[in-house]
């Protein structure tokens, strides 16, 4: 059977490059990256090496840059580091928004379970934040404001650099979860004033099981893992080196010929999809859209089940975000966009990569087109 994988927001397949990046470390140069021998020495160069290129590619020094094990642990960090932190300060404040990453949503409800103060703000029909509303909602117990960059379901870039000036004007502290817009949206940590950014590797070709964390130099922050001191004495872990070997070689290998290539693909897909009837594109159009994401929601149909004949005949989708992909509650961000209950229910979500073709697209929406109309036939909601 044929395979199509558009599930590109989950994870991505790892670039043959960096799989031969990665090797040599898991076979000759295995030392511990703490270890003060020439097996260790080499680990550490490497280690090194490697920040380097992550914090090149966001302006940023290298030093500030933070080795995780996922996007996930990052945006932990930031939310329950910041917090304990600014404890004794009496500042225990969070400004966020509704279509934030589960791990961000869920983080920031352990702390309002420990006292916290969280703003959840709304977005616009296009998944936008106001920045004046992020103004607005800033108080003098405000530490950090976390906005997403690049969203993971519906593709929508927010200004980093609008909400950044607003951030800085307030004197707080501005985090964003960039783990879907990294290499594919130009991002400059000094000009768009952003002071903690999330990274991660599997997104971008790169291996599962690493990310990074931006930490712009002089802010405190609590580490939540106490031991050797790796990291700066922020992250302590014996550091993954054959993982974030293969992350930066990912970064160093992603070209702007990719970029404009799944943007093409996308504009494409969402064109023959939007001649099906009765269909929406959810999210942002053009610039303001990852290149590689599609979320389209067809009336009367679940997204479910469209998944599922879709997944059938070797198309592999999603109906959301991959880390609650098997919950069969709607989707927060399309609730937050304003579509109804059974709306949010009928949307799919699909994502490129630069090794998806031209021909892969017209087959799936050849069959998407053929599966609609036959679940449309047998639907209660019609």
């Amino acid at each position: 059977m044929k395979e199509i994988y558009l599930d590109n927001a989950a994870t991505t397949q790892v670039d043959k490059n960096v799989i031969k990046a990665m090797i040599p470390f898991f076979k000759e140069k295995y030392g511990n990256a703490s270890s003060l021998h020439l097996k260790g020495e080499e680990a550490k160069r490497a280690l090194e090496e490697s920040r380097k290129v992550i914090a090149k590619r966001i302006n940023a020094k290298h030093h500030e840059i933070i080795f995780t094990s996922s996007g996930t642990e990052a945006n932990n960090f930031v939310i329950k580091g910041l917090f304990f932190s600014n404890k004794n300060k009496n500042k225990n404040h969070i400004v966020t928004t509704k279509i934030e990453h589960d791990c961000v949503l869920n983080a920031c409800r352990w702390i309002e379970s420990l006292g916290g103060k969280i703003t959840y703000l709304d977005v616009n029909e296009n998944g936008f934040v106001n920045p004046k509303d992020i103004e607005k909602a800033i108080n003098e117990k405000t530490f950090l404001v976390s906005i997403i960059h690049g969203n993971n379901e519906i593709g929508t870039i927010q200004n980093l650099r609008k909400i950044g000036e607003v951030c800085r004007k307030k004197g707080v502290l501005f985090h964003t979860d960039a783990c879907q817009s990294f290499t594919k949206v130009s991002i400059n940590v000094k000009k768009d004033n952003v002071d903690l950014m999330t990274l991660n590797a599997h997104k971008i070709h790169g291996p599962k099981g690493v990310g990074a964390l931006y930490i712009k130099s002089g802010i405190k922050i609590t580490p939540l893992l106490h031991g050797g001191g790796q990291e700066f004495k922020l992250r302590s872990s014996t550091e993954n080196i054959p993982g974030i070997v293969g992350f930066a070689k990912a970064v160093k290998i992603t070209k702007n010929s990719d970029i404009k290539k799944m943007k093409k693909l996308r504009d494409y897909f969402i064109s023959k999809l939007l001649e099906i009837p009765d269909t929406r594109l959810n999210g942002a159009e053009g610039n303001q859209r990852l290149c590689n994401n599609i979320n389209i929601s067809f009336k009367n149909i679940e997204g479910e089940s469209l998944g599922s004949f879709l997944n059938a005949r070797g198309i592999f989708t999603s109906t959301g975000s991959a880390c609650s992909s098997k919950n069969l509650e709607p989707s927060h961000v399309l609730l937050a966009l304003g579509l109804n209950p059974i709306e949010a229910n009928s949307s799919i979500r699909i994502s490129l990569s630069k090794y998806t073709t031209k021909e892969e697209v017209d087959y799936a929406v050849n069959e998407i087109k053929k599966i609609v109309k036959k679940l449309r036939k047998i639907s209660p909601l019609v």
